[in-house]
């Protein structure tokens, strides 16, 4: 588990250091942080809103915020939920909580999952990814470079090291989403990888992983409001049906206003300089 401090709440996240060392040795908390981009991807939304709006820190030791990714397995009791999923690999025991402060999930299967423990959860569905064209606009308007991208959840990475394809998603954040919107196809076990193709409108295909569980991937697609969305068990599977994608797009699908909503601008104190939540949408980055 990892945290980060944006303008006072502490936002967590999955970025554990790992090693090279021998067993029992790289089990040890030592070493380069993994970075793996889709992990990267909830404080980097979450510092956008905040600095669009202009919060003010609140009082320490106040709830955290878990967002962007299948981190339900790291919430603790009081924690404020926006848009986080459960990973379907994770263990249910290892869940070790009672209330949480749930504004939105990324789906209706984790959602089944939090009511099954008795916890109240909104209907309101999406990976806070999914904002991202509307919070870093400089994006939108990437010339295409590249027909197809591949972009493999980090452990499958090593069979997909030689692809000529290749995105790698232990590359910046920022660069890997520049890959990405530079597509006109995007081939992904990395479910980052098939949510920030969708948000910019970009065809996906997703694959599925030879180490993560299909929850995920079925959650985000239900949470979006489409329930036969196919995993491809092959690359080549997959780009023999690029050209005939049946299946609806996000925006089609989904609306982003409920999510939008949902984000728990309450745990900062009120704007400095604005009446009205706002995000900033300018061509600015602050990468």
């Amino acid at each position: 588990m990892t945290v980060d401090i944006i303008s006072g709440v502490e936002v967590v996240h999955w970025n554990p250091r790992r090693n090279t060392w021998p067993y029992p040795l790289n089990r040890l908390p030592v070493g380069r942080r993994v970075n793996n981009f889709g992990d990267l991807l909830g404080p980097m939304v979450t510092r956008r809103i905040t600095d669009a709006e202009r919060v003010t820190a609140p009082p320490a030791g106040g709830p955290r915020l878990l967002t962007v990714g299948s981190i339900m397995g790291l919430a603790s009791d009081g924690d404020v939920i926006w848009g986080t999923g459960v990973n379907g690999k994770v263990a249910v025991d290892s869940h070790q909580f009672t209330n949480l402060d749930v504004r939105a999930v990324r789906g209706p299967r984790t959602a089944t999952f939090l009511r099954d423990r008795g916890l109240e959860v909104p209907d309101v569905f999406g990976d806070p990814a999914l904002l991202i064209p509307e919070l870093y606009p400089q994006w939108r308007d990437t010339p295409k470079r590249r027909k197809i991208g591949v972009l493999p959840n980090f452990h499958d990475l090593a069979s997909y090291g030689s692809h000529p394809d290749l995105i790698s998603p232990l590359a910046p954040a920022v660069e890997v989403i520049d890959e990405i919107v530079s597509c006109e196809l995007v081939i992904a076990s990395s479910l980052h990888g098939v949510i920030i193709a969708e948000a910019f409108g970009i065809p996906a295909i997703a694959l599925e992983s030879g180490v993560e569980h299909p929850f995920k991937y079925h959650d985000y697609f239900e949470g979006t409001g489409r329930t036969d969305v196919p995993l491809f068990s092959s690359l080549s599977e997959a780009v023999r049906v690029a050209s005939r994608i049946p299946w609806p797009s996000v925006a089609d699908a989904w609306d982003a206003a409920p999510l939008r909503a949902a984000f728990p601008r309450d745990l900062w104190a009120a704007s400095t300089d604005a009446t009205e939540p706002r995000f900033r949408t300018g061509m600015e980055s602050d990468q």
